[in-house]
């Protein structure tokens, strides 16, 4: 059961944020998201929180300035996801921006998910040390690797961690760490992305490099330049959009709407037939985002990571038209596995779906099962794992949680419990993976769900749709619609969403699996669409909606686009 509920907006706040110049309708949104000066909503690039606050990135930025300065081999082993491969390519971008006529090298690495897996691994370093480095810089991991950097320590390679990821109850020993959610750090945002933890190390390292005079010999870079690519991996990676991070997301947005983004983003732009100067931080997370994990979910990132890196229109288009055909494939497979995940659910005939599901199909894909457990557990309300066949007997299974249940800490809770039986696990309270032996599926399936059950309220198992209550009829408009495309939300920082109760004109399916209404409220029509939709209205019903624009033959119009019906 859904229960639609209003997010309560403090009157007073309100009336603050009116006073300070703030439109109406955004004082009582901004209010409601717990904005209680205007002035937090300046995105200006000089209110970024200072590098010198996140520790390690000073120590980080001399073992980096020392490396420029011997002209060492720089190695960076990147990650599989759309984050990763920001992270990745903005380094790279950076180190060889701030490296020129150094002779010092900056290449990469991006490990095969399937064979190698997760982090920095022993095999992982030997393969690394192929290139014969001097550095290994990682982005968007490394803070579980304890073997990994033992190995390279080994092999007189030096390593610097960069991560944003929890860490365990040790850290590893490397050279240096830099992860605002390390012991120790009191760097006030903890929710930067792996590439907003790359760029401030690339910040610091340019501020060492000006101060040790390198830039008497060389031009300075301005970094401003790969703020499209922070913008792109902080939405993709489901970050809380903090002030901090939205000053990031903002100053990338205005950089790509106004034509300054790298080769590869407009490729993927123009393949998703979205034009740069209408970009929003939407597009980012559900446009470009799934191109790129398109690749390291179902074939090598490096794809991704080059498009990224060229500045050749013509190699990056063909790069995104790849990425596109993927991210095709990539739907069809995940329609095909949620299709036998629900009948799966139905075979078993369970009476009440139980608190927390593990569920496994032998031809399940490795790359996709993480989309998979996000989508039941948006349809089923409740934590999902699903899970895929590895090598060696081993299942490979990928988490998404709903509000109550920290998913690493139930998986540490689980290992403690039963020793031995998670291989490996790692994550944050929302997703998080985890490697078991496929002959432990059903044991680990039980105790998930036990877990699941004493973690979990009662209050959390029932699905609350929070939203910003009713919107004023004066702001059914196109200003209106276009006023609040141009604000940043995200996760944390919720896109406006809207309840009241319409009267349905008509209604009519597209493409058998989409909904067009026609409405009527106070005697005003209203066009509204609602996508895959499982629920017909009847004659009225009670719609949460977002105020969108549909444009069609280049004419914009305001559209509503219904998250849920509930009939009356």
């Amino acid at each position: 059961m859904t229960r639609i509920v209003r997010r309560p907006v403090p009157a007073k706040l309100q009336w603050q944020l009116e006073q300070q110049g703030l439109h109406p309708l955004l004082a009582r949104l901004y209010a409601a998201r717990g904005v209680r000066h205007a002035s937090e909503l300046d995105y200006a690039l000089s209110g970024l929180l200072p590098p010198v606050a996140l520790k390690g990135a000073q120590d980080a930025a001399r073992l980096l300035a020392d490396a420029l300065a011997a002209a060492a081999r720089i190695l960076i082993i990147a990650d599989y996801d759309c984050d990763g491969a920001t992270a990745c390519a903005l380094g790279i971008r950076a180190l060889r921006l701030l490296a020129a006529g150094s002779g010092a090298t900056v290449e990469y690495l991006v490990p095969d998910r399937f064979s190698l897996g997760y982090g920095l691994s022993p095999a992982i370093v030997d393969l690394a040390a192929q290139y014969q480095p001097d550095v290994l810089v990682t982005v968007d991991n490394g803070i579980a690797s304890h073997a990994g950097v033992a190995r390279a320590k080994a092999l007189g390679i030096a390593t610097l961690i960069t991560d944003h990821h929890l860490p365990g109850d040790t850290l590893p020993e490397a050279d240096c760490i830099v992860n605002p959610n390390q012991p120790g750090c009191e760097f006030p945002s903890k929710h930067l992305a792996g590439v907003g933890v790359m760029f401030y190390v690339m910040l610091a390292l340019r501020a060492e490099l000006r101060a040790r005079g390198w830039f008497a010999a060389r031009p300075e870079p301005n970094l401003a330049q790969l703020l499209d690519l922070v913008a792109l991996g902080t939405v993709a990676d489901v970050v809380k959009l903090d002030r901090n991070n939205r000053i990031l997301v903002e100053q990338g947005l205005q950089r790509m709407r106004a034509g300054r983004l790298c080769a590869g983003i407009r490729a993927l732009l123009q393949t998703a037939g979205r034009e740069p100067r209408r970009l929003t931080s939407f597009d980012l997370g559900f446009v470009l985002g799934p191109r790129l994990n398109a690749a390291g979910r179902l074939a090598d990132m490096r794809i991704g990571i080059e498009c990224l890196l060229t500045d050749d229109p013509a190699q990056a288009l063909a790069y995104a038209q790849t990425l596109d055909g993927l991210n095709r494939e990539r739907r069809q497979i995940e329609a095909d596995m949620q299709e036998q995940a629900l009948a799966l659910l139905e075979r078993t005939d369970l009476d009440d779906t139980p608190p927390g599901l593990v569920l496994f199909e032998p031809d399940w894909h490795q790359g996709v099962v993480g989309i998979l457990a996000s989508r039941l557990k948006d349809r089923l309300h409740r934590p999902v794992f699903a899970c895929a066949r590895g090598e060696n007997g081993e299942l490979k299974g990928s988490g998404r949680s709903i509000p109550g249940l920290h998913l690493r800490d139930a998986l540490d809770l689980i290992s403690k419990r039963a020793p031995g039986l998670l291989l490996r696990f790692g994550g944050h309270a929302a997703a998080a993976g985890v490697t078991l032996l496929e002959k432990d599926f059903a044991r680990f399936q039980r105790l998930f769900a036990e877990v699941a059950a004493e973690l979990l309220d009662p209050a959390d198992l029932a699905r609350r749709l929070e939203t910003d209550g009713a919107l004023e009829t004066g702001h059914y408009n196109l200003p209106t619609a276009q006023l609040l495309e141009s604000q940043i939300w995200g996760q944390g920082f919720p896109a406006p969403l809207f309840a009241d109760e319409f009267g349905i004109e008509q209604q009519r399916i597209l493409k058998d699996k989409h909904l067009k209404l026609r409405l009527n409220k106070d005697g005003q029509i209203f066009e509204a669409i609602q996508f895959n939709f499982s629920t017909p209205p009847g004659q009225r019903a009670r719609l949460a909606y977002r105020l969108g624009i549909n444009e069609y033959n280049g004419t914009q119009a305001p559209q509503l686009l219904v998250e849920y019906i509930e009939p009356l």
